[in-house]
This record gives structure tokens, sequence and C-alpha cells, in this order.
């Protein structure tokens, strides 16, 4: 999202969250991790139309929001902060001369799951470093055990928490701060957000997923965002569009469900990976299948798309 008004929007998410739950290091870290990643990308000298365009800033945001979630609050954490922000905008360059280079696929939020990763594991090795016990606090109070599907007020609670963990922001009105800057760039995307929400919610209510994680939108978060990459970013809006990008989002629900099976025994979060993955394969499998006319064009130039 482009826009310099849909940042505010998505700040402004990231602030109400940090005062609800009272833990200010994330908004501060957003900020810090913004501004960090993209001086790394100016020091460097990366190409300044992609840096002005915001694409080495926003892995820097989710590494400076995700470390303060997930670790305790320490000198050191700041450090951790500060480099995994540089490395995030060395990774999405790197992720460019790969997999943007070479097959057309966009790095988005790979460098920050790579770079959260590192500092999470990292983080059980060093004594200044203390991994946080449980998940993330949430802005509010949430259902605890959805035995069949939620009731329409607390379903709609969720579509909107889905959008808000995009940032690790559980809060129903971070998530419709979120999913309003995403309008005010684009009301298609905006529409994908939502409906690739609610395609999550009943996927995992219906596969019988943990109701305590649905309800706090843990299942639904990366399929927001496979449905707004392969639904309206990288592909010409039409019906087959819709249709796969519907079918790329059921099998982000899935992907959610394998890799917290495959991670969280080791003490990491998943992430966007299940997101990152998923998009990876369904936009490099439109890039192989002979050509149809239905792919849309891949900014290589923007290499932290």
């Amino acid at each position: 999202m482009e826009n310099a008004v849909t940042g505010a929007f998505f700040l402004a998410a990231i602030a109400y969250a940090s005062h609800a739950t009272g833990t200010w290091a994330i908004l501060a870290g957003a900020l810090l991790g913004l501004v960090v990643s993209t001086l790394t990308a100016r020091l460097l000298d990366y190409d300044r139309k992609t840096i002005d365009a915001g694409l080495f800033g926003f892995n820097g945001i989710l590494v400076g929001v995700a470390v303060p979630s997930f670790l305790a609050i320490t000198p050191q954490l700041w450090v951790c902060v500060v480099v995994g922000a540089a490395a995030s905008t060395v990774f999405a360059s790197a992720f460019s001369a790969t997999l943007t280079r070479q097959w057309g696929i966009p790095a988005s939020t790979g460098p920050f799951v790579l770079t959260g990763w590192l500092i999470v594991a990292a983080a059980y090795s060093f004594g200044g470093l203390k991994v946080a016990a449980g998940a993330p606090e949430f802005a509010t109070d949430y259902l605890r055990g959805v035995s069949a599907m939620p009731a329409p007020m607390e379903f709609g609670r969720i579509l909107l928490r889905n959008i808000g963990q995009v940032f690790l922001l559980g809060s129903e009105v971070s998530g419709a701060l979120v999913l309003a800057g995403i309008l005010v760039a684009s009301v298609p995307a905006g529409i994908a957000a939502l409906t690739g929400s609610g395609v999550a919610t009943l996927v995992a209510v219906g596969m019988g997923a943990d109701p305590v994680l649905v309800s706090q939108g843990l299942y639904g978060f990366s399929a927001v965002l496979t449905a707004i990459a392969v639904g309206v970013v990288f592909f010409p809006p039409s019906v087959k569009g819709a249709l796969y990008a519907s079918l790329a989002t059921v099998v982000t629900v899935f992907v959610e469900g394998a890799l917290n099976v495959m991670v969280a025994p080791d003490g990491i979060p998943s992430f966007t990976a299940p997101y990152v993955l998923t998009m990876y394969l369904f936009v490099a499998a439109a890039s192989g299948s002979g050509g149809d006319g239905n792919r849309g064009a891949v900014d290589t130039d923007a290499s932290a798309v």
C-alpha cells in the first residue's frame, strides 16, 4: 500500500494496541525499526525510488513490533531491534536478487520472517534476552472456547482481529484502523482483506482449529495477506483471479496449522511464514503456467515488495 495516509492509519493501529496493553515498546520498536531499515537502505545506496516507495521499511516495522512482543524488555532487546531492522533490509535486497530477479517472486514479508525467527531463536542462547512467557498480550478479552460457529457479533470481531494480527495486534480496534488504511489506498484490497479474513475463519472453525487461537485472529492474518497479494496486488482482479486467490487463501489456513505444529514446539512463532510460503508457491506456479495473460506483472524494481 504505497500511500502515506495508509501508513498513518497503520501507525495509529500500532499506537492504539500499545496504549491498550500498556506496552509502549511495541510502538517505539515499530518507529525505530522503520527508521533503521530505511536509513540502512540509504546508506547502502539501494534504489532510491524503491526506498521512497516504502519498500525497505515495512519489514523493519514488523521486526520492531515483533521483538518487543516476544522478548522481555531489556537493554539488549533494543540492540536486537536495531540489528534486526538493518538485517531485514539486507535480506530484502538478497531476496530481490534471487527470488524477484530470477523468478519474479516478490520478497514481501519473507525478510521479516527470517529475521524474526533468527532473533527469537537466538534469544534462547543469550542471557541478556528472555523470551516472554506465553503469547503476546492482547488489547481486549477474547472468547474462550468457540465450539461451533461464533455468534455474528463475535464473528465480526474475529474478522477485524485477523486483520490487526497482520501487525501482531490482537485488537479489533487496531484491525479496523488497519482495514481503514487499506481502503484508503485500495478499495479492492480492502474487500480482499475482509473476504480473506472471513474465508480463513470459516475454514479454521470448520476444520476444528483451536478455538482460542481462532478467536484471537491467529488463524486469519496470513490468509488476509494472501487474499490481498494474490487477489489484487500481484494479479489483475478477475473471476479466474478471485478463484485462484480463494484457493490460495484456504491453503494458507492449512499451512498455518502445519507450521504451528512444526515451529511452536521449538518456541518460535510462525509469524507471516504461512502467507509467505503460500504466496511464493502460487506466484511461482502462475509464472510457469505457460502464460495465459492472467498474471499481473510483478515489479522487479520494487525489491522489497
